[in-house]
């Protein structure tokens, strides 16, 4: 089989592979059918995965045991809670349950390069371990990732994200911080409820909670410089439950998105002194519970340029675009080792997370080919950089 024949029919069965995924999603720490598909046709191909402690996802593998640098290249593979409604002839089949951020684009462009680097193994300088991480939508995988040992002596990562709000054929990035760090907070007002009709009797949780929404809105008005970028956003608030009761609790939800650690720390001290002023202002408990996701992406300036060269080699159109407030927990990785995320143009027209979200197929293979290529070159700079030597 020549190489344009053979490259054809890996192009179709990534394809194929990704249209089975997408409609077999699964959620979270749930995806047991779409490790074993990926282990079936990595292993098939001879694609050796590592025994690693994972009860979802898995760490593939190229080149010669313990010999010269590691490159790692990262692929996310859960769904999303969201009843899909795109159209697509290969639907969801979970009612409830969609690949709406293209998880299975990025895990079928994974392990198509995995499947072209299959091909020159044996001229690797060095080896390539391809992560297909679990629950990313949660933030949890990525530091399973890390504790199973799959970064034990990487160099260098790279990862990808589709893009709907790029076209197809470009590939987009910039160095330092690309996405939000993420937190999620949960307030609880406790107070005393009463009779609606005798409000002087009661402590009114509701009257506090609309004192509290107002003063959230200033953390970033009032704490945070122009030149820095926050997000603080309420997204629940819940109290009582007919017209002429005074209830005895309220409680409020949210998130935060921020781009730099000292905005994120400064942002939860304040969040946390305007609970304790209120408290005490309005003789009523309130309870903050802080749930801290991932970080912010921090792009490393020298892959991130060598990244965009390689896309253009390829044949796509490079682009530096703005920081993103979307969350991505590949931002665990790059504190253990440096690197860069890339977003990849997926054609669009609607935006990730949206039931009728779609990814055009005819980004998937110039993908594949994109990863396979920066794993080659990177292997091939690092080892030029200094001698190869045998890892024990």
């Amino acid at each position: 089989m020549n190489t344009e024949t053979h490259c054809k029919a890996l192009a179709q069965f990534i394809e194929s592979f990704r249209h089975d995924l997408h409609r077999f999603p699964e959620l979270s720490s749930q995806e047991f059918q779409t490790t074993g598909k990926i282990r079936q046709a990595l292993e098939s191909a001879g694609v050796r995965v590592l025994n690693l402690q994972l009860e979802t996802g898995l760490v593939a593998e190229l080149g010669k045991p313990h010999q010269g640098p590691l490159v790692v290249l990262r692929a996310d593979i859960d769904a999303l809670p969201i009843n899909e409604q795109s159209g697509v002839e290969y639907v969801s089949q979970h009612p409830g349950v969609m690949h709406a951020c293209g998880h299975d684009f990025h895990t079928s462009a994974a392990l198509g390069a995995a499947l072209l680097l299959k091909q020159s193994e044996d001229a690797l300088p060095g080896r390539v371990r391809i992560l297909f991480q679990p629950a990313e939508e949660t933030g949890v995988g990525a530091a399973q990732i890390v504790k199973s040992g799959a970064l034990d002596g990487a160099d260098v990562i790279f990862g990808i994200h589709n893009d709907p709000l790029l076209p197809i054929g470009v590939v987009g990035s910039k160095a330092d911080a690309l996405t939000a760090g993420v937190d999620r907070f949960e307030i609880l007002v406790t107070a005393k409820g009463g009779h609606a009709a005798i409000p002087q009797e009661s402590n009114d949780p509701v009257i506090i909670t609309g004192q509290l929404i107002t003063a959230i809105q200033t953390l970033v008005s009032r704490n945070i410089s122009s030149n820095d970028n926050a997000v603080v956003s309420i997204t629940q608030v819940h109290s009582g439950n007919t017209w002429n009761v005074i209830a005895d609790s309220a409680y409020l939800e949210g998130t935060v998105r921020t781009f730099s650690p000292p905005v994120r720390q400064k942002i939860e001290q304040r969040l946390r002194q305007v609970i304790s002023g209120m408290a005490q202002a309005f003789d009523a408990g309130i309870e903050l519970r802080w749930h801290a996701g991932p970080p912010s992406v921090l792009n490393s300036a020298e892959w991130v340029d060598f990244s965009l060269q390689v896309a253009e080699g390829e044949g796509f159109k490079s682009r530096r675009i703005e920081a993103s407030p979307i969350g991505e927990d590949f931002s665990y990785y790059q504190q253990k080792i440096p690197g860069a995320f890339m977003m990849v143009g997926s054609g669009g027209p609607y935006s990730l997370h949206h039931p009728k979200f779609r990814v055009d197929d005819r980004a998937l293979f110039p993908t594949a080919r994109y990863l396979a290529a920066l794993a080659r070159q990177s292997l091939a700079q690092l080892a030029a950089a200094s001698p190869q030597v045998d890892v024990a």
